[in-house]
């Protein structure tokens, strides 16, 4: 189970353990959404962008970071709703073969009694292997009360 509404209380961190990105990754992004940009999928198009090789899809790595703050435990059985993303944004690229992990935050909560939850906003940074922030922002989640 994870942690209820009540048990999340402004300045609660917590850290996901690291993931590897994958090539596999980026192709079944491709084929789930259908963008094929180059800079994905073709090495030397994208060093002639100035990157090393390919890149992570940026919306692949705001799905990432959902899946790195599922893996924590702490949104399991207790999240009612997503309910927006504020701000993300990518500082810099990621490369497949590059491990990710996720730190986070809560930032900021209202309690909704009549939905028996409350809204959470959960500040996110995804770092790499080196230690440098990649991408982050906000994800806002209605988090189940503790039970009477």
């Amino acid at each position: 189970m994870g942690s209820y509404f009540e048990e999340l209380e402004d300045g609660v961190t917590f850290e996901s353990a690291p993931r590897p990105v994958t090539r596999e990754d980026i192709d079944a992004f491709i084929r789930l959404t259908g963008d094929d940009n180059r800079l994905h999928t073709d090495d030397d198009f994208a060093r002639q962008q100035g990157f090393k090789g390919r890149i992570v899809h940026g919306a692949l790595m705001v799905g990432i970071a959902t899946g790195l703050a599922w893996s924590t435990g702490i949104l399991t059985d207790t999240t009612v709703a997503f309910r927006a993303i504020d701000d993300w944004k990518f500082t810099a690229p990621v490369y497949p073969g590059d491990q990710v992990h996720l730190r986070g935050r809560v930032a900021e909560r209202r309690a909704i009694p009549r939905a028996k939850a409350g809204l959470i906003r959960f500040e996110l940074e995804v770092v790499n292997q080196d230690g440098a922030v990649v991408s982050g922002g906000a994800l806002r989640l209605l988090m189940r009360m503790r039970p009477a």
